[in-house]
Order: C-alpha cells, then structure tokens, then sequence
C-alpha cells in the first residue's frame, strides 16, 4: 500500500471525496479506482499544481487529476507509451520526461490550438542532435528543459521576460528555444514566472519577473528582467536547490567548509506580505531564514517544497517544519493560521523506521503532499545503461540513421553485447543506417537492456548479432573483471582499485553515492575516498557491477555492522536491489 498525507485545498480538483474543501490536518490519501490497483503500485513522485495533480509510478506509468470540481472525476491514465521518469505540472502547463530522453507537454501555452493535448516538445528543437533531455521543469505558464548537452531551453510564455528573451519583441512561443549553454541545473516553481539557471561554475543567472524582489536583484522599472542577469552576492557554499513561488524564491545552500558534516541552510529573498519568507521582513536579496528549528548540530534538511505562499521543510531527524500561506490549511497545523516564521509540526508516523530519507514533500499551489518513495531515483542496471547511452560526453562511437542524424553509443559495452565482434558492429551500422532517429533509439535500448518488447519487430532484425542468452549483470561483470578495460584508479590506504570509467561514472550517477565525485574528476584517480575495510569496498564495488554479491564472500557481524555504516555515509539506502538485505538475507543463509 502506498503511503500518501494529503492537507490543503481539496477542490479543483477535488481529491479525497466525502472530505472538506479545507483540510487542515495531514490524512491518508487513497486511490479511488480500485480496479486498477493503484494502491499496489510503489509511489516515486508526486508533482502538484493549479493546473493538475500527477502520480508517478515505479513502473514507469502515471495517472492525473485535472483541475476540475467535479465530485465524481476519476484519475485519469496518461497516455504516453514510453516509460515516464519524471513529472512535473505548471500553474497552466505539464510535462513528463521518458526514460528515453524525450518530453510530452500540454497547456495553453504549448499548444494552442489543443490544449489538453501532449505533444512532443522536445522534437521541436532546431539542433537535431540535442533532443536529448535529461530534466524537466515547469514554471507559472512556461516549461524548462536541459539537455544531454547541458543546454536550457525555454517554451510557453515570455511575457515577463521568464525565457530570457525581449518581451515586447517575443510574447510566447510553441517551440522549445535555446536560452543559455553550459547549464547543469534548472530552477523554478508551479506558481512562478521567473527561472534561475546554474552553470558548472557555480554561476547563477535569472530572468522574470521580480516585481516583488524574488529574484535577488534590484527591481526595474518594468518590474521584471527579460535578459539573464548574473547574480553577484549569492551565499556561500553550494547550490543544492531553488523553488519559486509567486512572491518569493527560497536556496538551499550546503556549507562546504564542514567537511565532515555539511550544514545545509535556508535562504529567502522576496515578498513577506504572505508570510512565505519565514521572516517578518521583506528582503531584497537571498538572506538567510534563522530559526532555533534549524541549528540541532546532528540534524539537517533533506528536503523542502514551496507553493504559491508556503513552505514544508523535512529534516533528518524526522522534523516537519512549515510557514507561510496557510488559508486552505496547506500547513497541516489544523488551522488556518498564517505563520510568519517557521513552526514544527507533529509528523505522521507512517515507515520512519525504515529511513526518513526515503520521505518526500510536494507542495501545490494551496495544498501539500507527504509521501513514501524508496526508489526515488533509477537503481536497474538496464534502466541505467539506456540512460547512459544519452549522454553523449560519454559517448566514444557514432552511428548515422536514414537522414544523417548521429545518434551515440559506447563501444565499451557495444564490445561485449555484440559478442566482441567487429563485424557485428559494422553489421549494426548497416541496421541502422535504414532507421529513423526513433527507431534508432529502441535498438540501442534493447541492446542494452536485452528488452525485446520495446520493439519486437527491431528486436528480431538485431536479435542474430547480439548475445541475447547473456545478462545484462554479466555483462557489466566480465567488463569489472576484465583488467585490459580498467583505467580508473581508486587508491584506498595502501591498495589500488581498478574500474571502467564509463560504467563507474554511470551508476555512482544515479546512485548518489560511493563514486560521486568522479563525475567531476579530470584525472582518473581518487585518493583515499573510503574509510571501509578493504573486505567492504569489495563488497561495494562488486555489487555496483552486478546488483549482488560474491558467493565465495562470507558474511560476518562485522561487516554487516560496517556495511550498515557504510550505507549512510555513502547515501545507498534508496538502491535497490538493497544492499543491506542483500549481506542480511546470504548471512542468515549462512547460519
């Protein structure tokens, strides 16, 4: 069953029927339609807005409820075929990423002429070869997207100068345009017409409306910006996150001089007439929000979500802490009571014990969503590889389909899924060579996840050169143990570790853990990264191969203890297959 709180605004769309239009205490959401059995699929986002409410599944599907008051509306399935991994509703737009790389959109702002119908957005862009999208955001009545190529694009609505352009000059468009290269992150909120875009150094620009100060720069005559603007006096320390809402924008920002423990904290800039600042004074420039809430030296800010005018903050150690907007009782205080500066709350007991981490917020325009999701990230080697074959700085071979369009690949695990043979590759060229982009795409995602149902047709085309009796977790493996395909170098005390860098990188990526810093490493050594036992790290690195275990390793206390440690430090506790079940379930084999 999944685990859902729900408090606020309970009409348009109405979501828990027989309830109040305002409900001011967290209680349990269930999905209506039982025959679909909702309730056994595992919950991985919720993203909420004016404009709908989305459910997004572990399974890849999703379901809506649009913005109607109607007391007998059902959700609906979206229908999309492609696998979805990311969802994200606007004040009068939505969009969903597929595990493919592509992006459906709807609302006024992108189609016109049918609103209510997704269209593939990410197909219009201009450049062929950066159609590739890796994240999605949505703004009040503008969609954000960056591309495999760390390029953001804007579509919808630039009245307000929020996709950076000349407002008298561009009112709108319906076609995704490119706003600034070199971008690793996309910032805005479902109530918000002003966006913020963080480069790789660090550098954060802004465009939009500031009419109120909650972009952190002085106000212009026509209240808004429509030329991406650098903001200079930016707090120290590393850009975890920006949300926006109408009057205010709130940073997290992550000190990294306490090495051992990085204090994150909170900052708000903007208008405090609604309380969304948590201070009792406007600020023009991002300025920290203090509270005795916030200094527990053991705890710190897993997560926040901003609405329209409030804000739910959840903390490790298992603090709920809210302010702002509270007239539909979005703050669960079980009232509706402004708070000017942050409050705690009880938290519902739901799964606490398994890991607070695992708990995630979602705040809506006038309403608030806690929810369980242990998975919240991609932790399936297949999934991993079709994600990765995205990324074309990672890419080291090229293949063209029917109209000249490149489309990359990795010729490392090319190598071993076509049986190590050059003429199969060059047999692949040829396959491809007669394909759409499209078409394209799916045989690599079923070469590399060995799924035939994506395409079955393809599939049998490609099924006589491909090795398709062999596990894509033997693959990974006799690439780990070849020696001749290890170039990064992990030295731990007084040894060495050797890996592939590609795959390394690939699944310390989504994983968030043991490696992530090479991600960013131009050498192909970390020093001493570990503070395990050498018997541990094995257990690691063997496991981000193959998702198991050595059957010759034997599993003592000690290490399972180690492990344990070792889970929280390196941020693991989301995999899946869990490696701690894993050491759990071969130790009690054991004995």
């Amino acid at each position: 069953m999944n685990e859902i709180l729900f408090f606020g605004s309970n009409q348009y769309p109405i979501l828990i029927k027989n309830e109040p239009n305002k409900i001011t205490k967290p209680i349990q959401f269930n999905f209506e339609n039982e025959n679909e059995n909702e309730n056994e699929k595992q919950i991985k986002q919720i993203s909420t807005s004016n404009f709908s409410t989305i459910f997004l599944f572990e399974n890849g599907k999703a379901i809506e409820y649009l913005n109607e008051n109607d007391s007998k509306q059902n959700p609906e399935k979206i229908q999309i075929e492609e696998n979805i991994q990311k969802v994200t509703a606007g004040f009068q737009n939505e969009a969903i990423l597929t595990i493919e790389g592509n992006v459906f959109a709807k609302g006024k702002d992108i189609n016109s002429n049918n609103p209510n119908e997704f269209i593939n957005i990410s197909s219009l862009i201009e450049d062929k070869n950066d159609r590739i999208i890796q994240d999605i955001v949505s703004g009040w009545d503008a969609t954000y997207l960056l591309t495999s190529n760390q390029n953001a694009y804007g579509i919808g609505s630039n009245q307000l100068g929020q996709l950076g352009f000349d407002s008298e000059t561009l009112k709108k468009t319906e076609k995704p345009i490119l706003m600034m290269k070199n971008i690793s992150k996309i910032f805005s909120g479902n109530s918000s017409t002003c966006v913020f875009l963080l480069n790789s150094n660090q550098e954060l620009f802004v465009c939009g409306d500031n009419e109120y100060n909650q972009i952190g720069l002085s106000k212009s005559k026509k209240g808004y910006i429509d030329k991406l603007t650098k903001i200079q006096n930016i707090p120290k320390g590393k850009i975890i996150d920006i949300q926006c809402g109408y009057f205010h924008s709130i940073m997290l920002i992550e000190n990294e001089n306490e090495n051992e423990n990085p204090k994150r904290k909170l900052y708000s800039c903007g208008y405090s007439g609604n309380n969304g600042l948590g201070k009792n004074q406007n600020a023009r420039k991002f300025t920290e929000i203090k509270s005795s809430l916030f200094e527990e030296n053991d705890d710190n800010i897993l997560d926040f979500s901003v609405g329209n005018a409030h804000t739910l903050i959840l903390t490790s150690n298992s603090k709920l802490i809210v302010f702002g907007y509270n007239y539909s009782g979005q703050l669960g205080t079980e009232d509706t009571k402004y708070q000017l500066i942050p409050i705690q709350i009880e938290l519902p007991k739901l799964r606490f014990n398994e890991n607070i981490s695992n708990y995630h917020i979602s705040c809506g325009f006038n309403n608030s969503f806690i929810y369980y999701s242990p998975s919240f990230s991609f932790s399936n080697i297949e999934e991993d590889l079709i994600k990765l074959f995205r990324r074309k700085e990672f890419c080291d071979i090229s293949f063209k389909t029917e109209n000249g369009e490149i489309i990359e690949a990795h010729k490392l695990i090319l190598k071993y899924r076509l049986n190590q043979n050059q003429n199969e590759i060059e047999k692949l060229q040829e396959i491809i060579s007669k394909k759409s982009i499209k078409e394209s795409n799916q045989i690599f995602e079923m070469i590399y996840s060995n799924n035939s149902k994506i395409n079955p047709k393809l599939y049998s085309e490609i099924k006589e050169i491909i090795n398709s009796n062999e596990r894509i977790e033997e693959t990974m493996k006799r690439i780990y143990l070849n020696e001749n395909e290890k170039d990064f170098i992990i030295e731990r005390k007084e040894k060495q570790y050797k890996f592939p860098k590609l795959i390394l990188i690939m699944r310390s990526e989504l994983y968030r853990g043991m490696f992530l810093s090479v991600t960013n490493d131009k050498s192909n050594k970390v020093t001493d990264y570990s503070e395990l036992s050498n018997k541990s790290f094995q257990i690691f690195e063997y496991w981000i191969y193959s998702n198991q275990i050595k059957d010759e390793i034997q599993i003592t206390q000690e290490i399972i203890d180690e492990i344990q440690i070792g889970i929280d430090y390196f941020q693991l506790n989301q995999t899946n297959p869990n490696l701690f079940d894993l050491l759990i379930n071969k130790f009690n084999n054991q004995n």
